[in-house]
């Protein structure tokens, strides 16, 4: 069943009059459910066309003879309105008053810029799909997202304000909330096709994105006059190339005055001569992370790469001893590496380990089975006598946040072996268990005492705490 109605009419006709395709005249007439916009371009021109050829709506020629430069509007008991000037790639009206369109098939929306027919056919689907199944990531879904040019914001505007307008003399109303959004179009056309080509669902808790950015140089120039009425909504900012981003184009939008927009743009837009052009196919997958304990038995090993003014230390780390063997199995780009806290180079990391975290970016391989992990974990301690790993395992990002909370509550054990001059008896280390807190910097000083110096500093800390640690951080 066709979506439009009778009091659509004069709408349609207006919009497909000025260049106007068939789906971009769906969404300003609000046609808010998927099925129509789904039908092959053609086939909706066609019904569109004959939708607008009935008995009651007669359109007649201005001129005599085509190519036409204008066309006429006239309904029963009316008169003649309507009247818009008929763009080069519209549409013309024959002798006998049936609709055709010059070249119909190809005519660029003035609107859409083609994303709404050349970039919803199957050869494009076809061609991004081939760009996934090559890039070597592996998935079982995935989100499929897209980036307009802010241009089309504008011409979305000027087409809304010539349809509104047109529907205010029909004592009707059309916000701007009540127009299908581009994207959601786009989606409802192209999903299924890319979740049939690929035989995977379109899910948007995909970690596995697939992105196509678009472009049309040749109405760049489009969003110009915004930045002279509005500069404040366009501010430079070091990682954008153009202050004409998407979101500041909009909120300008929001701004101007109607009257001002009008001045300044055409309504309706222009027809462009080319469709957009896409400027990048890309996939990418969201970070995973593993996560464990490990353990340092080296003295001669930091826990990350030790560089001192771009010359390195020593020849490896904790960190790169564990995710070199990662990063080749995951076939990731890069890693962050992250732990509970960290120990001196010097010193060796016993017990249960310290647990820590491997974020892997944009992974090519993902899926793991328990099996696998443990094969892994093995592989790792097999390659070095310097650390151990243990309970690797595959974590959720949460994950992470809780390794750091535990950082502020954790308690450590230090060991240490000293050397004195004579026997040190039970009774001369007695009082160590009577202090509550020893700070750390202290612990160097400590270890160079006698016990019986030791005794005397504990005695003279209970009467001048203040006078006698002093010396502790020396």
């Amino acid at each position: 069943m066709f979506p439009l109605t009778e009091e659509n009419k004069r709408v349609a006709w207006l919009l497909l009059s000025t260049g106007t395709c068939p789906r971009c005249i769906f969404r300003f007439c609000a046609v808010d459910f998927q099925a129509p916009y789904k039908l092959p371009y053609k086939e909706l021109l066609d019904e569109l066309q004959k939708f607008l050829e009935t008995e009651k709506d007669t359109f007649i020629l201005e001129a005599p003879n085509p190519p036409l430069k204008k066309i006429r509007l006239q309904e029963s008991g009316d008169g003649i309105d309507n009247l818009s000037q008929n763009r080069e790639g519209g549409v013309s009206v024959t002798e006998d008053g049936s609709i055709a369109s010059r070249n119909s098939y190809f005519n660029v929306c003035n609107v859409c810029l083609g994303v709404l027919q050349e970039f919803c056919e199957k050869e494009f689907i076809k061609k991004v799909c081939r760009k996934v199944e090559t890039s070597g990531f592996e998935f079982t879904n995935l989100v499929f997202s897209v980036s307009f040019p802010p241009q089309l914001s504008v011409r979305e505007h000027a087409a809304w304000l010539l349809v509104k307008q047109e529907m205010g003399k029909q004592s009707l109303s059309l916000g701007r909330n009540d127009i299908v959004q581009l994207k959601e179009a786009y989606k409802w056309i192209t999903h299924p096709l890319f979740s049939e080509e690929l035989g995977v669902p379109i899910d948007g808790k995909s970690l596995f994105e697939v992105s196509v950015v678009f472009a049309h140089p040749e109405t760049l120039a489009d969003c110009h006059f915004l930045g002279a009425i509005c500069p404040d909504c366009f501010k430079p900012a070091k990682n954008k190339q153009s202050v004409f981003t998407r979101m500041a184009v909009m909120k300008a939008l929001n701004k101007i005055k109607e009257e001002d927009f009008r001045k300044q743009f055409p309504c309706p837009p222009n027809s462009p001569k080319a469709v957009c052009t896409v400027l990048e196919i890309e996939c990418a997958h969201g970070a995973v992370f593993v996560a464990g304990r490990y353990n340092k038995y080296s003295r001669n090993l930091p826990q990350t790469p030790w560089i001192i003014d771009g010359e390195r230390k020593l020849e490896s780390s904790v960190e790169e001893l564990i995710s070199d063997h990662l990063l080749t199995v995951f076939k990731a780009e890069s890693f962050n590496f992250s732990s509970s806290g960290r120990e001196d180079v010097d010193v060796r990391t016993l017990g249960n380990g310290r647990p820590f975290a491997i974020e892997l970016v944009n992974p090519h391989r993902v899926h793991f089975t328990s099996q696998e992990i443990k094969e892994l974990q093995q592989k790792i301690n097999n390659s070095s006598d310097k650390i151990q790993v243990r309970d690797l395992q595959l974590v959720t990002r949460e994950a992470i946040g809780h390794m750091k909370e535990g950082e502020e509550e954790k308690t450590k054990t230090y060991s240490a072996l000293i050397w004195t001059n004579k026997a040190i008896r039970k009774e001369d280390l007695r009082f160590l268990n009577d202090i509550k807190l020893v700070l750390p910097g202290c612990l160097p000083f400590f270890l160079k005492q006698t016990p019986a110096t030791l005794k005397s500093l504990y005695m003279e800390t209970l009467g001048e705490p203040s006078r006698t640690l002093a010396p502790c951080w020396t």
